[in-house]
């Protein structure tokens, strides 16, 4: 006589485990590994309510800090049973033979994808067990072995990985990602403690290039410069404030012209040399958008206003001496601006 399983006993079961995910007082990787290794070994023979289990296990990976470990993705794989969804004939394996287990699987690989982790051959063996080799599983694996390293190496600005956990090093990784753009930008690291006055200890991480020098020594004295921040720039995941220090935006009178275009190619009788005068135009350098010049780009410890005052005055020391004669305005995102004459400490705390 045939016997149904006790459904709802399953059920509170595997709710019962999956909620130790939220529980759980050491959230590592060796404990998200024990409690699905107490989900395998629980009920290894019918092992129900594995679905709901591996959906839970994702949603807390982060807490864990396991979102981008390989080992720990295929222990979750691991939780299915092996052969019981692979499909039998051709008509099961186009219509999705056991669409829930394979749909979760299948999220699964687009978390590894979105956290940027590279599955190897054994998963393919894990996933050609459990669903055949023509198991939609199977194929999303497919597809992200083609894929992923066409595309691992071709950053043009690459991070070491693992990043280093030390947020100093994290921000000087940022500021010379963003001062790349000018190959003949100095990156120097400066001590706020070394300015007279100054109130925190903190460092600072400053790039700036011999062009934006000569920029910020051509800026008229009655145009005032702005400290402009705190922006954002993500480095795998981690947040990096930065501030830029901008002049006000140049205007050019001749446009310039591109002779490498070739849109509108002259007769042959007509010289196509460039003359005298075209050759010496203005051309405006990376460093000159249209929102205004960057003069120089910093990361501080705290981003307070204390530090980006000891940066411009670290400025004005390290052949800037332009600077002492600049009003420069702080612009912070807070809400809060104040003007001030770089050599005047005490308009800084009059305001």
């Amino acid at each position: 006589m045939f016997m149904p399983w006790n459904k709802n006993k399953d059920d509170e079961k595997a709710i019962s485990v999956k909620d130790h995910f939220e529980t759980v007082k050491n959230k590592n990787k060796k404990t998200y590994l024990e409690m699905i290794n107490i989900y395998i070994n629980r009920d290894h023979i019918y092992r129900r309510g594995h679905v709901e289990f591996i959906y839970s296990a994702l949603k807390h990976m982060e807490e864990f800090g396991v979102q981008k470990d390989l080992e720990v993705y295929k222990s979750l794989i691991d939780v299915l049973p092996k052969g019981k969804f692979v499909p039998q004939n051709l008509i099961q394996a186009e219509f999705m033979h056991y669409p829930k287990q394979q749909q979760c699987i299948v999220d699964l690989l687009e978390q590894m994808e979105d956290n940027g982790v590279m599955p190897d051959l054994d998963m393919e063996d894990q996933l050609l067990a459990i669903f055949g080799s023509r198991g939609f599983p199977l194929r999303k694996y497919w597809r992200m072995m083609y894929w992923m390293p066409k595309f691992k190496n071709m950053s043009p600005f690459p991070l070491p990985n693992p990043l280093p956990d030390d947020i100093f090093e994290l921000a000087k990784l940022a500021i010379e990602r963003i001062s790349n753009i000018d190959v003949s930008n100095e990156v120097t690291i400066y001590q706020s403690v070394d300015i007279k006055d100054s109130i925190e200890d903190t460092w600072i991480i400053s790039a700036q290039s011999e062009t934006q020098r000569r920029l910020l020594s051509e800026n008229k004295q009655e145009d005032p410069i702005f400290v402009e921040g705190a922006f954002k720039v993500w480095l795998k995941g981690n947040p990096i404030n930065y501030f830029i220090l901008r002049g006000q935006p140049r205007t050019y009178t001749d446009e310039y012209e591109d002779f490498d275009n070739v849109e509108n190619i002259k007769p042959l009788f007509i010289s196509n040399k460039p003359s005298v005068k075209s050759l010496y135009k203005a051309v405006p350098t990376v460093h000159e958008q249209q929102d205004g010049v960057i003069y120089a780009v910093c990361a501080t410890g705290t981003s307070s206003k204390d530090s980006l005052l000891s940066w411009i005055r670290h400025l004005e020391i390290d052949r800037n001496p332009m600077l002492g004669k600049l009003s420069v305005v702080f612009t912070l995102r807070s809400g809060v601006k104040e003007v001030a004459k770089v050599e005047e400490q005490e308009q800084i705390d009059e305001k």
